[in-house]
């Protein structure tokens, strides 16, 4: 289950405790992220209504980063690797915020293999690779193998009986 982004909250919606320099904000309802607040050392001395001030300005102020916004995908160009070995990560990982790539069914029992550039990744790698973007969205557009670097037309509609 994917967890909710926490927002602002009164203090019978959260559980206040206190851990070193951090203040932890658990929701009373499941299903929310926990908060680790670094306040420094004066946490110990705040009030939970101080430190849920402190963790409500700060969503309030990521709510507003957000909708200032404006993501612009960032496509490697066609030539160019679009993906890269990371020890850090421990696999592969994108260069870009776009992948072009082909689909095949050749991994072990049928499993898909994802040709990016000339590397054929597994579907545990593909899927590794794709953690990178923990916590954004993904849209997946299929084309032909030989328009990977084209933006298709898209039409917003259900597909008829004989498109499927």
């Amino acid at each position: 289950m994917r967890l909710k982004r926490p927002h602002p909250a009164s203090l019978d919606e959260v559980r206040i405790s206190r851990l070193g320099e951090d203040a932890l904000i658990e929701y009373v309802e499941p299903g929310f992220w926990t908060t680790h607040l670094r306040l420094g050392p004066e946490v110990q001395h705040m009030t939970d209504q101080e430190i849920l001030a402190r963790h409500n300005a700060v969503i309030e102020a990521q709510e507003r980063l957000r909708e200032q916004y404006e993501h612009v995908a960032i496509e490697i160009p066609p030539g160019r690797p679009q993906i890269e070995r990371s020890a850090w990560a421990g696999g592969w990982i994108p260069r870009g915020d776009v992948l072009r790539c082909q689909i095949d069914d050749g991994g072990p029992d049928g499993e898909p293999v994802i040709q990016i550039d000339d590397h054929e990744l597994s579907w545990e790698e593909f899927g590794h690779l794709l953690t990178t973007f923990a916590g954004w969205g993904m849209r997946i557009v299929v084309v032909p193998e030989d328009d990977t670097h084209l933006e298709p037309s898209i039409e917003v509609r259900e597909p008829r009986k004989d498109e499927r």
